[in-house]
């Protein structure tokens, strides 16, 4: 791609995102293939990754923390906090049905997030962070069934 070519296709990414989509979505449906805006696709695509990785890692915390809440603030139980619940693990089972290969990730960000969501259990609860277990107390099939609720 020239030089010139690629500088447009740059203003337009920068310029109207919806139409750089739809552009290089006709460029790639029509295998013109010399005019596609390479380096903004790669960097679109990579970020996608990192996005799914994100969102599902955001609702494996949210579900911690109302787990956490649920078992160590019977007296405070709520719909909402189960309404919460449910909804994440939506969004989670979600994700791992368009991608599958997101198990994995999944199993390897467990660890980090019960500690994240302690952290936050503590801030919502006003509990100390030694009121609940260093190690999580519930496996990862657990918190992703939507028949669990710690006593």
């Amino acid at each position: 791609m020239s030089s010139l070519k690629a500088h447009s296709q740059t203003l337009l990414y920068d310029r109207d995102y919806l139409q750089w989509i739809e552009t290089t979505l006709e460029k790639l449906q029509s295998q013109d293939y010399a005019d596609v805006d390479w380096e903004n696709l790669i960097e679109e695509i990579a970020d996608m990754g990192r996005s799914e990785r994100g969102s599902l890692k955001s609702n494996l915390i949210v579900i911690l923390v109302h787990l956490l809440k649920w078992q160590f603030q019977p007296d405070n139980r709520s719909g909402s906090w189960e309404g919460s619940i449910i909804e994440h693990r939506r969004r989670v089972k979600e994700a791992l049905d368009d991608s599958p290969s997101l198990k994995s990730y999944l199993e390897s960000i467990f660890v980090e997030c019960y500690t994240q969501a302690v952290k936050q259990a503590k801030a919502e609860t006003g509990l100390s962070v030694e009121s609940f277990p260093v190690n999580c107390p519930y496996q990862l099939p657990e918190v992703t069934n939507d028949e669990f609720l710690p006593q």
